[in-house]
């Protein structure tokens, strides 16, 4: 399987602007640019797609870890917080909240670290890596 995006810039660093699409089209020359990078400006930012991307993947990879235990969730709700310090990529934190029915903190926990550690994105990510899970 190979995914891919395509970004076209044009101008310079601070006062160019720039655009992303994949072929899905979920993005379609969707803009971005130093303001919506470095400050509040509309758009997106490669580190906001970061988060995107392990938060999915991180929830994706639970499901299948409670699945393969017996355990369905009725939600997983997963924020990642990226942070972006001196031009460098430095942590993403996770924010759990989990609904799943009849399973044990402890193994809850279990699985959620080998989510953490396994999912894709988590895997290819070199930066600190946290969890903070709430159940029910």
């Amino acid at each position: 399987m190979i995914r891919k995006a395509t970004a076209v810039w044009q101008g310079t660093g601070k006062d160019g602007k720039g655009t992303l699409t994949t072929p899905s089209t979920v993005l379609d020359k969707t803009q971005y640019s130093f303001g919506s990078r470095f400050e509040s400006g509309v758009g997106t930012n490669p580190e906001e797609l970061i988060a995107a991307a392990h938060s999915g993947c991180f929830a994706m990879k639970l499901s299948f870890n409670l699945q393969e235990a017996g355990f369905t969730a009725t939600e997983l709700d997963v924020t990642a917080n990226i942070t972006f310090e001196e031009g460098t990529l430095k942590k993403s934190h996770l924010v759990l909240k989990a609904k799943v029915d009849g399973i044990a903190q402890d193994k809850f926990d279990e699985l959620v670290k080998d989510a953490e550690e396994n999912c894709p994105i988590s895997r290819v990510l070199d930066l600190e890596i946290s969890v903070e899970s709430t159940l029910n």
